[in-house]
């Protein structure tokens, strides 16, 4: 494949940004297009869960790029213009409105949309959060006072939950699980979850689905499947994410759950590869176990890998084998975790309480340590996430706990 001229980068959030800039700082010179279908400049997202929402924070602050950084990228910005589709053969994206952009290496960061409720909803009332816009709809609707429903208890639905209760207001959170968080972090840690909410609040609707919307002009209710009513002015639905695939389908890349990769980022298609939430690869780290990761952290580790792969043309490209890494605020409660909590087998609680909810909880799959999650213990979990970048026996971690306890 000859030498790289122009690269284009599909995906303007953090993945696409932190390509862009890997770019640069790698040395490549030629022309960069970054496209995406936000009008806005590359922002942040964790922010719109907790302090933008809550209006501790304002928008300037969001922005990913520092004064002066876009005119240094000289990148060719196409803001607003969302991909349509992928000519392969003429290795061109094709824009909503029907402009080509030609490429000789290709950047995939389209991320994930929010899943929706398949119900009919009322005009006004209604919101998923991914965007910024997103955030500022609902931080608007949130001065007057409203009684929120917040629908799925995973991590978004929970920090919104907790920055709506923070403003004071009613909150009622929903979801089908018998225990929050229990199939990733195990019924013991969601139950603490849920009794830090309870304790400011929050009120819990745990093993029901939601039927139904009440309100026309705007939501008044939800109708849960066990033939109970709640009440609400505002609801927030926050029930996971697809990934951002529809645009490829037909285009001869391998899609399986997002964008299917090897073990260096590199697609299905000579010159193109993927990075952050929509990208699907085989962890080395983990027994080349399939991961899409949806977590920032990922999504700035694996654009730089990304764009040091395409860089490398036709040579020896290393493999993407990190420890994914994850952290979530809510109330004055941080909450982290690193490794991956999918399919572990045992699991013990070795330092602190659940209780006191300040507590290191390890995970294990097949005798191997696989995880570590951590309540208000930085310090511990920065070291959990060191011993697991080598592979680690899971009762060798749990003695080496007993020891420094």
């Amino acid at each position: 494949m000859p030498a790289l001229e122009e690269v284009v980068i599909v995906g303007a959030s953090l993945a696409g940004w932190r390509a862009a800039e890997a770019l640069r700082q790698l040395g490549f010179a030629g022309r960069v297009v970054l496209i995406g279908d936000e009008e806005r400049a590359p922002y942040d997202r964790p922010p719109l869960s907790k302090d933008l929402l809550a209006g501790k924070s304002e928008v300037a602050r969001t922005a990913l790029a520092r004064e002066g950084q876009l005119a240094e990228l000289d990148l060719d910005l196409k803001l607003g213009r969302a991909a349509a589709a992928l000519d392969a053969e003429k290795r061109e994206v094709v824009l909503e409105g029907g402009e080509r952009v030609g490429f000789d290496g290709l950047v995939i960061a389209t991320g994930c949309s929010p899943r929706t409720l398949p119900l009919k909803t009322p005009a006004a009332g209604v919101h998923t959060l991914r965007s910024l816009d997103d955030c500022l709809a609902i931080r608007g609707e949130l001065e007057a006072g409203p009684r929120v429903a917040v629908v799925g208890a995973g991590f978004i639905g929970a920090e919104v939950a907790a920055t709506c209760r923070s403003r004071g207001l009613a909150v009622t959170l929903i979801d089908p699980l018998p225990v929050p968080f229990g199939p990733v972090l195990g019924d013991d840690v969601g139950t603490a979850l849920q009794g830090e909410h309870e304790e400011r609040g929050v009120q819990w609707r745990l093993g029901v689905g939601v039927t139904g919307f009440e309100g026309e002009a705007r939501v008044e209710a939800l109708r849960l499947d066990d033939g109970t009513r709640i009440e609400a002015d505002l609801v927030v639905v926050g029930i996971g994410v697809r990934p951002e695939t529809a645009w490829l389908e037909g285009s001869g890349i391998a899609l399986d759950d997002g964008v299917r990769c090897d073990a260096a980022c590199r697609t299905s298609l000579p010159g193109v590869v993927a990075a952050g939430d929509v990208a699907r690869w085989p962890n080395p780290l983990f027994g080349d176990t399939p991961m899409r990761i949806e977590h920032w952290t990922n999504a700035a580790e694996q654009a730089r890998h990304a764009v040091a792969t395409l860089l490398a043309g036709e040579g020896e490209a290393q493999p993407f084998a990190p420890v994914p890494f994850f952290w979530s605020d809510q109330y004055e409660l941080k909450i982290q975790a690193a490794g991956y909590l999918r399919g572990f087998d045992e699991a013990r609680v070795v330092h602190g309480s659940l209780a006191d909810r300040k507590f290191v909880k390890l995970y294990g799959r097949g005798g191997q340590l696989v995880a570590a999650v951590a309540f208000g213990e930085p310090r511990r979990l920065i070291g959990y996430r060191r011993k697991l970048r080598t592979p680690m026996r899971f009762e060798a971690a749990l003695a080496e706990a007993a020891e420094s306890a």
